[in-house]
């Protein structure tokens, strides 16, 4: 398997979309870098030389943030936002989209799986939940004599 950059490329694809495993290359970018080092797009991951992956890694380094790096400046990013206190930053803090999407419904891949709050329809779960908060509210009265 070839390693680029600490990324293990899959063997079996061919180079353009084996360098798309790569943390922020996608295609676009992955055809220009497959164009500058003068590689031919049909190889697969496996039949690259060496010398092919060396161009890669150059390339890479000097032109693009990829990687660590990237994540790095997308972290610091969204802290600054958080510390000017922004709109924006404030959304990050919550767990909430901060694009403009609606929130009513959807927004599931921020906020996380749904939890009910509200009325209990059942009427054994509310005779517990009522027997729960009395036991609650007995330790509580104990506790303060």
């Amino acid at each position: 398997m070839p390693r680029i950059l600490g990324v293990d490329i899959p063997m079996n694809k061919r180079v353009t979309y084996a360098l798309q495993t790569i943390y922020g290359i996608g295609p676009a970018i992955a055809a220009e870098i497959v164009e500058k080092a003068k590689i031919d797009p049909n190889l697969r991951a496996s039949q690259l030389t060496d010398e092919n992956i060396s161009a890669i890694t150059v390339l890479l380094q000097n032109e693009y943030t990829v990687e660590g790096d990237l994540r790095r400046e997308q972290m610091a990013n969204i802290r600054r936002l958080q510390i000017i206190n922004c709109y924006r930053g404030l959304r990050h803090k919550k767990g909430l989209p901060c694009r403009g999407q609606r929130t009513r419904t959807n927004a599931r891949t921020r906020k996380g799986k749904k939890v009910t709050v509200g009325a209990i329809r059942d009427k054994t779960q509310r005779r517990v939940a009522a027997s729960d908060k009395a036991a609650a509210q007995a330790a509580a009265a104990t506790g303060k004599k």
